[in-house]
């Protein structure tokens, strides 16, 4: 692993994706924003204009069960246009059941108003932040 890389989180959804990224030393996760499918990828070229990527870590969305559904697919081929975008730039799946009921309970916590823990942007990166936490637990 390059020294001083980040590590990309990706919460894909529908109609927005949620984007994180670690901090040089990896050791936490800070979101970044949230972003229209078609515009996410100019978003993670100007990421990787200021920094050097190791690695996209995507939340890969399974079923309560564990078992594949219909958002897999979806993330499915945003990994495969991820690949095609950043061929040098290792993609990891990570499972992210929870991850936006953990998002609301995070904003509860930091005395997010109710208001604005309703607005699914701010779901979407701080689940996309979790995706990389849950990452660096298991990796670092």
């Amino acid at each position: 692993m390059k020294p001083y890389s980040r590590l990309i989180g990706i919460d894909v959804g529908s109609k927005r994706i949620g984007i994180a990224q670690t901090d040089l030393l990896k050791n936490f996760a800070i979101p970044v924003g949230t972003f229209p499918p078609n515009e996410v990828f100019n978003e993670l070229n100007k990421i990787a204009d200021q920094t050097v990527i190791n690695k996209f870590i995507v939340g890969w969305p399974l079923n309560t069960s564990g078992s594949l559904g219909i958002a897999t697919d979806r993330v499915s081929s945003f990994i495969g246009e991820l690949k095609k975008k950043f061929p040098a730039i290792e993609v990891v799946k990570v499972d992210e059941r929870y991850t936006s009921k953990q998002a609301i309970e995070v904003m509860i916590k930091a005395g997010i108003p109710k208001k604005k823990r309703k607005e699914k942007e701010r779901v979407d990166q701080i689940a996309a932040a979790l995706i990389l936490e849950r990452y660096l637990e298991q990796n670092f």
